[in-house]
């Protein structure tokens, strides 16, 4: 895994919007109603060719090959597990709906709802029913497509975001393993062969696990902080197990409070997790920093520091509004880690997503590659502070 040696490197977290043809095509491929999935295979290779070069163009250096070939950052592992059923949805029900946050902001969730839920596949709810296997036809098209993408780019290092072990637990029920620990196991197990395969075809693998924070707000007022820390413990002791196989420098952990532009009024401080997240074996932790939820909580790493070879890859950047960061806010962002943890143990990060399925985009693609020009430019004035 690369570090910041010589200067600021760059990279994001993974999903970028797509193209109005890729989107058009999933949600039908989501419905299980038809497409064309000759045209569709085409049009996410150009996408994903595309996406690739446009992110060496812009200067980030650890790049992704946008998530395009997902349905979701989370969803997406429905294609790909077997064991479980495909039932009717209940309409309004979903994993930001049933926490503190939205009781609290409940006229206001009613509006977003309105306004961002219109134009997304039918509801669906997933089950397991039976033994839980892995189905890697649909990566290794991802891995192929990110892999003649890159052919002829220069870039520091390649990644791919993947679920982590509670990402895919929450929101899916268990109605066959006799216990939910049991149920969590069974999942890791299966997800092991997607993070193998990653790191085996020559990419970084990085697990996303916003719920590892947001699920604190799911769950209040039925529990406490110790009790919530107990939760994560379990959760964390999963992943660690399904990256038995995977040495330390290849893989990213990112976490995040939920990308939903809501409140956020109930978001669990991350000095509550910090110790937590820093206890899975990776060689990278990426965490939101600059909304203005979480911005002042760079000071936590004034009395924790990462493991000893590890890198910290806060978010510059957010996805959680329309303004574009000025360049200068940017290395200040990065500045003032830097000298807490040391440079060559920083990247510049953005805090989420830009869209984390093609039905969920959270900025224009144009504010996004706009965002990621100003990340680029508040490295290169950061870079200039720490390398005088």
């Amino acid at each position: 895994m690369k570090r910041s040696m010589e200067r600021i490197l760059t990279t994001h977290v993974g999903s970028l919007t797509r193209p109005v043809e890729i989107i058009d095509a999933m949600r039908a491929r989501v419905n299980k109603e038809p497409y064309d999935r000759e045209s569709f295979a085409e049009s996410l290779r150009k996408a994903v060719s595309e996406v690739v070069r446009r992110q060496a163009e812009v200067g980030i250096d650890v790049v992704s090959d946008g998530e395009f070939g997902k349905s979701g950052f989370a969803v997406y592992i429905n294609e790909r597990l077997g064991g479980f059923e495909r039932r009717p949805g209940i309409p309004g029900e979903s994993g930001v709906s049933r926490g503190k946050d939205r009781r609290d902001f409940a006229d206001f969730y009613q509006e977003y709802d309105r306004l961002t839920r219109s134009h997304r596949p039918v509801s669906v709810k997933w089950v397991c029913t039976g033994p839980i296997t892995y189905d890697p036809a649909l990566l290794q098209i991802d891995i192929a497509n990110f892999k003649a993408a890159l052919a002829g780019i220069s870039v520091e290092e390649a990644f791919m975001p993947v679920a982590a072990p509670i990402t895919v637990e929450t929101d899916r029920s268990n109605e066959f393993y006799p216990s939910q620990e049991d149920y969590l196991y069974a999942i890791a197990d299966a997800l092991k062969h997607e993070y193998r395969s990653i790191v085996d075809a020559g990419f970084l693998v990085q697990l996303d696990d916003p719920w590892i924070t947001a699920r604190w707000d799911q769950l209040l007022p039925n529990i406490d902080l110790k009790e919530f820390q107990k939760f994560c413990e379990t959760r964390i002791e999963a992943t660690n197990y399904a990256l038995a196989d995977i040495p330390r420098d290849r893989i990213r952990y990112h976490i995040c409070w939920g990308s939903w532009h809501g409140p956020h009024s109930t978001d669990i401080p991350i000095k509550h997790i910090q110790s937590l997240f820093l206890k899975v074996k990776a060689g990278a932790y990426l965490f939101e920093a600059a909304n203005v939820r979480h911005e002042h909580e760079w000071k936590v790493w004034q009395d924790v520091k990462p493991p000893e070879g590890t890198v910290l890859i806060p978010g510059v950047v957010t996805h959680a509004t329309n303004l574009i960061e000025h360049p200068e806010l940017v290395a200040q962002r990065i500045v003032r880690l830097a000298r807490l943890v040391g440079r060559e143990n920083v990247l510049a990060g953005t805090d989420c997503g830009f869209s984390q399925g093609p039905f969920s985009a959270k900025v224009h693609p144009s504010i996004q590659w706009a965002k990621l020009e100003a990340l680029v430019e508040g490295a290169e004035l950061a870079t200039k502070e720490l390398w005088p």
